[in-house]
């Protein structure tokens, strides 16, 4: 059965050097922006299942469309965001410049993160997984990362691994979508509150 996907990446966090990354929490500005995407997609008939990353951004996403949908989100921990832990915190500059080295070899690990190609195929399996398990007719939402999301972004498209997929900006808060069976792009990248 065909579905369509709405894969959505979260948006500002509070970054904090001595917090892991994985427990950092959306900003105020963050909230404020999904807060927003729930209001552009409320003419929608809710969603059949909404899935989020275990990190507590993404939760905190997933948390903010459960409420506005009636919709339960479901933690799937499989659709976290590259392994970086051989890292943790690196200054901005740095982190652009590593993730640069990530996407442009996409089959060696740079400074022990998790290879690119090794992130999409756990990003391609994590995403069946769930579309697999919503039984329910409807759309399914997809709450997770950037990175993962360029990948995922590629396999869809059937591009090669490339930095050029990424979300636009910095901070987070983009989506696209797509439907499965055939993988089909609907739209690519586009703001949450524009959706």
């Amino acid at each position: 059965m065909t579905r369509r996907v709405l894969f959505t990446t979260h948006a500002d966090v509070v970054i904090d050097a001595n917090v892991p990354v994985p427990d950092w929490p959306l900003s105020a500005r963050g909230r404020s922006r999904h807060a927003a995407q729930a209001r552009a997609l409320s003419g929608r008939p809710p969603p059949a299942a909404i899935w989020s990353s275990g990190e507590r951004k993404a939760r905190d996403t997933a948390d903010i469309l459960g409420a506005a949908t009636g919709v339960t989100p479901q933690v799937w921990d499989a659709l976290h965001e590259n392994d970086r832990s051989a890292t943790g915190f690196l200054p901005p500059d740095e982190f652009e410049r590593v993730a640069d080295a990530f996407f442009a070899s996409p089959d060696q690990s740079v400074r022990g993160w998790e290879t690119a190609r090794a992130a999409q195929a756990r990003i391609v399996t994590a995403v069946d997984a769930c579309v697999a398990e919503t039984g329910a007719e409807g759309d399914i939402w997809i709450v997770a990362h950037g990175g993962v999301g360029a990948l995922l972004l590629a396999h869809v498209t059937g591009q090669p691994i490339s930095r050029t997929l990424d979300q636009p900006g910095r901070g987070g808060g983009n989506a696209f979508a797509f439907t499965t069976q055939p993988a089909t792009l609907l739209h690519g990248w586009r703001d949450i509150a524009g959706l």
